[in-house]
């Protein structure tokens, strides 16, 4: 059946998961600094306090405060400060192939980035290089919503210029994608790379004329 839907015009697409990865590291800092394996994230991503990061509720100096405060109350004796402060330096890194993917979509193509971040996300944009790469940066702790509630989606539409029937969308969650399908977006599961290339030339945003010649030889 022919999609009668207007060609795409945006694309909106997830930022940790897809575009960006971390270290998987946290136990070496922890060893060194006297805490227990998994400790940090257990402190940092406990659901009431993200959530309040993620939201702009906190700045992500507070966050990390917070984060400090947690961990010295339940391993007192350990090297707290210097331990948050190691895990927070790195900004992440970018997935080189997902990066020159998007780079290669059709001109005119607007992209959006749609997260769920913290307050230190201009920082992380332009330590990694990002700066001016994105039409659009939505950000949950600036939108004051966070995925998957439909306002970081609206918020993003809107950044974009665009309807969402006019829009594709990439995440790494499942959770978010059934959202932004069901507002209309047509939307793919990242599983990869070629997951992601697969899905933009199936909606003819991909510029596959010098691409191709680049990812196959």
């Amino acid at each position: 059946m022919t999609d009668m839907r207007p060609a795409p015009r945006a694309l909106l697409v997830d930022f940790d998961g897809v575009l960006r990865r971390w270290p998987e590291n946290d136990w070496i800092i922890e060893r060194a600094h006297g805490l227990p394996m998994g400790a940090i994230r257990a402190a940092a991503f406990e659901p009431a306090l993200l959530a309040r990061a993620i939201t702009g509720a906190i700045s992500d100096e507070a966050w990390r405060q917070e984060i400090v405060a947690r961990l010295l109350m339940a391993h007192g004796s350990a090297d707290v400060g210097a331990a948050v402060a190691e895990w927070s330096t790195p900004a992440g890194a970018l997935d080189p192939r997902v990066h020159e993917i998007l780079a290669q979509c059709r001109n005119g193509l607007r992209l959006v980035l749609v997260t769920n971040a913290t307050t230190r996300l201009p920082q992380d944009m332009a330590q990694l290089g990002l700066d001016g790469f994105f039409h659009a940066i939505a950000n949950s702790s600036a939108v004051g919503s966070a995925k998957p509630d439909a306002a970081m989606f609206e918020a993003a539409l809107s950044m974009a210029g665009v309807a969402a029937d006019e829009a594709l969308y990439v995440d790494d969650s499942p959770r978010n994608v059934s959202v932004a399908q069901a507002m209309g977006l047509r939307s793919c599961v990242f599983r990869g790379h070629e997951s992601l290339r697969a899905f933009l030339q199936s909606h003819g945003v991909w510029q596959t004329a010098n691409a191709m010649a680049r990812w196959d030889r």
